[in-house]
C-alpha cells in the first residue's frame, strides 16, 4: 500500500501527537515508536542501516518498511523526505513544526533524543549494537540535521533551513505546514477527511520520550549486568581449574 502522507518535520515537533491523529483518521502511521516496537524490528533496522550507508538521494524498496502504512512521520522518515517525495509522487507532504518555535524544539531534542549517558555509550561498544547505533545516528544527526546538533545556533539555523528546503521543493497544493496545537481542522482539510468529534490527541511527548529512555536504560543495565556476571563466572571457573 503506497504512502499517502510523508512527514518532513524533524523529531520533537509534535510528531507523536500527529502520529496518533493520523492513525485515528484511518491513515496507519509509521513513527520511530513503530520501528522500535515492530515485530520485525531487526529487519527494519537493517533496512535503515542500508539507507544510512547509501549515498544521499538513493532509492530503495521502501515498501519493506512502509508496506502496511499509508503515512509516516518522525525519524527516520524525515531523514529521507526528498527520496520519498520522489518515490511516491501522489503522496502529500506534512511538515510538522514545534508549536513553540525552533528554540523550544532544540531544548526538547537535547533533553530527550540526544542522550549520551554512559550506559548508552558502553552499550554501543558491544559489536552487535554499535554499528546499528552508529548508522542511525549518522542518518539522523549527520545527514538530516547536518551534523550541527551540538551547536545550538547552527542547529536552529538547520531547523529553519529545513522549512525553506521543503517549501521550495514541494508545491503548495501538496504541502501542509502544521503544528499539533492547530488541532484537527487544517489537517483534515489537507487530507480531505471529516473532522472527528473527539479532541485532537495531545501526547506529552517530552515526558513520554524520557520515560521510554529511562525504560531503555533499565533494560540496558540488565543486559550489561548479565554480561558482567557471565564474564566474572567465566573468570572464576578458569581460576578454579
Amino acid at each position: 500500500m503506497p504512502l499517502k502522507i510523508i512527514g518532513a518535520g524533524y523529531g520533537r515537533t509534535g510528531t507523536y501527537s500527529t502520529h496518533l491523529a493520523l492513525n485515528q483518521l484511518g491513515f496507519p502511521c509509521y513513527h520511530m515508536v513503530e520501528l522500535l516496537q515492530h515485530a520485525k524490528k531487526k529487519a527494519h533496522f537493517e533496512f535503515w542501516q542500508e539507507v544510512a550507508t547509501s549515498s544521499e538521494g538513493s532509492q530503495h524498496d521502501w515498501e519493506q518498511v512502509y508496506g502496511h502504512y499509508t503515512a509516516a512521520v518522525d525519524n527516520p522518515t524525515c531523514c529521507v523526505w526528498r527520496e520519498l517525495a520522489d518515490a511516491y509522487p501522489d503522496a502529500k507532504v506534512l511538515l510538522t513544526l514545534h508549536p513553540k518555535g525552533a528554540e523550544m524544539w532544540y531544548e526538547s531534542y537535547m533533553d530527550t533524543i540526544y542522550d549520551r549517558s554512559w550506559l548508552f555509550e558502553i552499550f554501543n561498544l558491544i559489536p552487535r549494537f554499535s554499528r546499528r547505533s552508529r548508522d542511525m545516528r549518522y542518518l539522523i544527526e549527520t545527514r538530516s540535521l547536518g551534523g550541527k546538533i551540538e551547536n545550538r545556533e547552527a542547529a536552529i539555523a538547520q531547523y529553519e533551513k529545513r522549512i525553506e528546503d521543503v517549501k521550495s521543493a514541494v508545491s503548495a497544493d501538496r504541502l501542509l505546514i502544521f503544528s499539533a496545537d492547530q488541532g484537527w481542522e487544517p489537517l483534515c482539510k489537507f487530507l480531505e477527511v471529516d473532522v472527528p468529534d473527539f479532541p485532537f490527541p495531545k501526547a506529552n511527548e517530552r515526558h513520554d520520550t524520557k520515560r521510554q529512555i529511562r525504560a531503555a536504560k533499565i533494560q540496558i543495565g540488565i543486559v550489561l549486568c548479565g554480561i558482567a556476571v557471565a564474564i566474572v563466572a567465566a573468570i572464576w571457573v578458569n581460576l578454579k581449574w
